[in-house]
């Protein structure tokens, strides 16, 4: 009796390459994708004292999709403009579904662990809803979000 190994992998018509065809160049390796786009947040800052402290945060857009107006931005926004940016998404896209911002903090909210929490989920929010297509194309205010030092929530509000 011959023992097979559970591990041992099957030969079947799955084991063949699935794309036949020709080996990418080393220039298609490692050129520029053809459309990409990276947003970081990072560099939190804290400003003001006592009930009028509050932090913000620096949003890097680098991109070479069309619908952005700027290759490459840097600009600063605080959590009530996330809150502001996210409410108008939703009026504005009924047919995507806006994922959430990373909760509110009440306390503690200045200690370097809830602000660094805080960056990472603003950063994954932003991936999100910057890398959705129908967003892309459809939103006014992504853009201007993203890309725009002096927008301003009442403008969109």
């Amino acid at each position: 009796m011959t023992t097979v190994s559970p591990f041992a992998r099957a030969t079947n018509d799955f084991d063949e390459p699935r794309i036949s065809g020709r080996e990418q160049t080393i220039e298609e390796m490692y050129s520029v994708p053809e459309s990409f786009l990276e947003i970081e947040v990072r560099n939190p800052q804290t400003h003001g004292f006592g009930r009028k402290m509050y932090t913000d945060y620096e949003i890097v857009c680098k991109t070479n999709i069309p619908a952005f107006k700027l290759r490459h931005s840097l600009v600063r926004r605080r959590y009530s403009d996330f809150e502001a940016f996210r409410d108008v998404l939703e009026r504005e896209s009924t047919r995507v579904n806006i994922p959430p911002l990373p909760g509110k903090v009440f306390t503690n909210r200045f200690s370097d662990e809830v602000i660094e929490g805080r960056r990472e989920g603003l950063e994954r929010f932003l991936s999100i809803v910057a890398g959705h297509p129908l967003l892309q194309t459809g939103s006014k205010v992504l853009c201007a979000f993203l890309q725009d030092p002096a927008w301003e929530k009442s403008q969109w509000l």
